[in-house]
C-alpha cells in the first residue's frame, strides 16, 4: 500500500511540473493544484482508468468519474483512454479524448483539442499520440492514426492521415510539412 502511494505522489508531483514548465502563467504548484482544471481532470482520470482496466463491473463507476470530471472540468477524458506521464492540458475547456486513444509522455495540448474517431465499433477507432507532441488550440486528430514523437500539430488543424515523427501540421485539412513551422 504504501509504495501504491508514493507511486501516486510521484506522479502528481511529476504533472504539477510539467504545469510549472509549460505554463508561464504558473505561479506556484499550490496554485495549479487547487486552480487548473486540466490537473484535476488528469488526476480524476488515473483513478477512472484503473478502475476502467480493473474489472468490467467497475466500468459504470469509471464513468461516473469521468461525467463528474467533465462536469468540473469542462475536459472529457474517458476512462479506456490510454494517459502517458507528464501530461498537460493548457486552459483545457472543450477538450475531448476517445475512448481507445493513447497519449504518450510529455505531451501538451490546448483547449478545444479532439482526439476522435471516425467509426463505429469496439476496435482501434482514436489515434495514438507520441511523445513530446505538442497539440494546438482547437486541434482534431480523427480516427487511428498516428502522430510521431516530437511531432507539432498547430491549432485548428484537421489531422486525419498519420504525421511522422518531428512533423508539423497545419490547416484544415491539414497537409503535412517538414521541419519545425509551428512557432
Amino acid at each position: 500500500m504504501m509504495g501504491r502511494l508514493k507511486q501516486i505522489s510521484v506522479r502528481m508531483a511529476e504533472d504539477l511540473e510539467a504545469a510549472m514548465r509549460e505554463d508561464p502563467a504558473a505561479r506556484s504548484k499550490l496554485e495549479v493544484a487547487i486552480a487548473y482544471p486540466g490537473i484535476h481532470a488528469i488526476w480524476l482520470h488515473r483513478v477512472a482508468h484503473r478502475l476502467w482496466r480493473r474489472s468490467p463491473a467497475l466500468q459504470p463507476v469509471a464513468r461516473l468519474i469521468s461525467q463528474v470530471s467533465r462536469f468540473a472540468t469542462g475536459i472529457e477524458i474517458h476512462p479506456g483512454a490510454s494517459i502517458g506521464r507528464r501530461f498537460f492540458i493548457d486552459h483545457g475547456m472543450g477538450v475531448v479524448i476517445g475512448e481507445t486513444a493513447v497519449v504518450g509522455d510529455d505531451v501538451l495540448m490546448y483547449h478545444q483539442v479532439t482526439l476522435g474517431g471516425r467509426a463505429r465499433g469496439r476496435f482501434k477507432r482514436h489515434p495514438t499520440i507520441g511523445d513530446r507532441v505538442l497539440i494546438g488550440a482547437g486541434a482534431k486528430v480523427i480516427g487511428a492514426i498516428t502522430v510521431g514523437n516530437d511531432a507539432k500539430i498547430g491549432a485548428n488543424a484537421l489531422v486525419v492521415k498519420d504525421v511522422p515523427a518531428r512533423g508539423a501540421v497545419v490547416g484544415t485539412p491539414s497537409d503535412i510539412r517538414e521541419g519545425d513551422v509551428i512557432a
